[in-house]
């Protein structure tokens, strides 16, 4: 049995963290963030806004991400193998994939490939605070989150929104552990539902 679990949501509202604890916790479990799909920083284009444009689509390579959840659809085991995840005995038949990023919900291709969707969120203060005590490998221009990535996050959410996309909201606001528990628990259900 594969699932597939989507941990979506605005910056910093802890899909991370989330989805560390959950990696941590679940049977042959592979992780994929988004983040690992961004484009060479020559290749993100400055828009309108004067910035250049890290939170939209276009500054990923959404294909070379949907061939990496294909490659573990085809070859769970293949696919856990040769990213060091130890796949446990008592659970062969057991695999779950982890998906993790903000714009996860936006890229039609991978949509009806989960099994269940999350996606996190913070009130605009929290989200602001939180990123300013986090550094980048390319560090945040003055003015960049009011700028660029908070309307970039309502635009991406008002088309999710739009599109119907069936998402779980949950509070990133929440203390971890209960975040944490409640998807946990949704997981276990969905396995014990599949066999």
């Amino acid at each position: 049995m594969k699932i597939v679990v989507g941990i979506g949501g605005v910056t910093n509202s802890g899909k991370t963290t989330l989805t560390n604890s959950l990696h941590k916790a679940l049977p042959n479990c592979c992780v994929i963030h988004q983040d690992d799909f961004y484009k060479p920083q020559d290749q993100i284009a400055v828009g309108e806004d004067g910035f250049k444009q890290w939170d939209a689509l276009e500054s990923l390579d959404m294909e070379a991400m949907l061939g990496t959840v294909q490659a573990w659809l085809s070859s769970p085991q293949k696919f856990a193998r040769a990213h060091g995840v130890h796949l446990q005995p008592d659970a062969p038949d057991t695999h779950i994939l982890l998906l993790e990023g903000f714009l996860l919900y936006s890229y039609r291709p991978l949509l009806d490939l989960y099994t269940c969707r999350y996606f996190l969120t913070i009130p605009y203060e929290e989200s602001k605070r939180r990123r300013s005590t986090r550094s980048y490998p390319v560090p945040d221009p003055p003015g960049l989150f009011d700028g660029h990535v908070w309307p970039m996050y309502q635009k991406y959410k008002r088309e999710m929104e739009a599109d119907g996309v069936d998402v779980v909201q949950l509070d990133g606001t929440r203390p971890r552990e209960e975040l944490f528990l409640q998807v946990l628990g949704d997981i276990q259900n969905s396995l014990l539902n599949h066999r």
